[in-house]
């Protein structure tokens, strides 16, 4: 993949662009992303879930068009569209033949300038990300495994332990003045990066960017506060039951370096998580699931939400495993301290090391060739980095990663400093409940 060069625009009313045009004779699409400068991390205390409800709301139309007229218009273009919240920032994108890009500019401006809050709009969307949260949390076996559950005990503050999906009742609480409030707080265009890509000309695509945000009022920023709490000065621990799983399960997480201001121990971070899990080569999966079978899944990453420099500082590393009854936590947990301990002391082999960076890099070019991850991923690092340029620079970031790297990141992974949490299955709920 060719990478695009990068041009950018700040207009009068703060809102940064980011262009980044395809060579000529692509395939003729466009990308379209907005990513505001606000996740779970900015939400109030008794405003569990309202970023998550928030983008819900921004779907419910806008100054100019009515409900579901977003969906039709896209749609009727032949383009797809979604949104997702994230830890600290929430996007919204877009992916539309090259002829419907200012339709996709019109449509993203609109709502910025004004999105429709109503006690009708605000009230469905209630119920609609409560059934969400029924589907995806509460009636699913592993629901909030670990990304809800764990950062309770391993983190301190309201802003990093609380459920970024919700509480009902901090859901059903809220008004038409909270997102008012929220959407003045944080969806001004000087809080937020619009980024583009595809098949377009620069000079063409920043005359509409002009000509349909232009004219969106500016308004003051609050400077994001810093979110860092201390380390765990001890092994954190707690118990989980899920009615719904059908074997126990066990969560170790421990913080990571700053990705913004540490990145390459960051990265060696990502490159151990790779080591550890990523197939059926790796540390963790050959033993623990091949030889010794203690478990059924194991994985490890950095970052809560399923993927690397997704988030500010802190940031989270995490081990999972769905393991028997018969191996217990206990072992489980053994097993993964040993494997990081004779990383911390002899770090991978070169072979072992020159596959999984190999991998890895691989990996993000095929991610990067998807015009929606492109635009999504340029775009989230212009926000959280302040370089959309990172996205293109992380193959050669990686592949520096050197065994003493990789070592000193497992070796700063101490049992003394992380936090533990057992998922109980449902047979083991149900006995305790006396239902078995």
């Amino acid at each position: 993949m060719v990478e695009p060069q990068l041009h950018r625009v700040t207009l009068p009313n703060g809102l940064r662009v980011v262009l980044a045009p395809n060579a000529p004779g692509g395939p003729p699409v466009v990308g379209l992303s907005v990513h505001y400068d606000v996740g779970f991390r900015s939400e109030p205390e008794g405003r569990t879930g309202f970023a998550h409800l928030f983008e819900h709301l921004m779907f419910q139309g806008s100054e100019s068009l009515e409900k579901l007229a977003h969906f039709r218009h896209v749609q009727g273009s032949g383009g797809i569209f979604n949104g997702s919240t994230h830890q600290d920032y929430t996007d919204y994108f877009q992916v539309l033949p090259s002829n419907a890009l200012e339709r996709g500019l019109f449509l993203e401006a609109d709502r910025m300038r004004a999105p429709k809050l109503t006690e009708e709009n605000l009230r469905n969307q209630v119920d609609v990300v409560k059934e969400e949260i029924r589907l995806n949390v509460l009636n699913r076996p592993y629901g909030g495994f670990p990304w809800i559950l764990l950062p309770p005990v391993l983190y301190s503050t309201f802003a990093n332990a609380h459920n970024g999906y919700g509480d009902f009742t901090d859901l059903e609480r809220a008004t038409v003045d909270d997102c008012a409030a929220f959407f003045d707080t944080f969806y001004a265009p000087g809080n937020a990066v619009l980024t583009l890509t595809g098949d377009f000309d620069v000079d063409q695509a920043t005359e509409l960017v002009h000509k349909h945000f232009g004219d969106v009022p500016g308004r003051s920023v609050t400077e994001r506060p810093s979110f860092g709490e201390p380390f765990p000065a001890q092994q954190l621990h707690d118990h989980h039951p899920d009615p719904h799983a059908p074997l126990p399960a066990v969560a170790l997480g421990y913080r990571l370096p700053d990705p913004v201001h540490e990145l390459d121990g960051y990265l060696a971070n990502v490159v151990l998580a790779s080591v550890l899990s990523d197939g059926d080569s790796s540390r963790l999966q050959q033993r623990m699931v091949h030889r010794d079978s203690l478990v059924v899944d194991i994985q490890a990453g950095c970052g809560l939400m399923g993927a690397p420099l997704d988030a500010r500082d802190p940031d989270t590393f995490t081990v999972t495993a769905i393991h028997t009854p018969e191996a217990g936590s206990e072992r489980v947990i053994g097993a993964v301290d040993e494997e990081l301990d004779r990383l911390a002391s002899e770090g991978p082999d070169a072979d072992e090391l020159a596959r999984v960076t190999a991998r890895w890099s691989a990996g993000l070019h095929r991610e990067h060739d998807r015009l929606v991850s492109r635009t999504l991923d340029l775009g989230s690092a212009e926000l959280i980095h302040g370089r959309a340029e990172l996205i293109s620079e992380l193959p050669g970031r990686v592949d520096g990663i050197t065994t003493q790297d990789v070592a000193a990141a497992a070796k700063a992974l101490r049992p003394d400093a992380r936090a533990v949490l057992e998922l109980e299955p449902a047979s083991e709920t149900n006995t305790a409940g006396g239902t078995a």
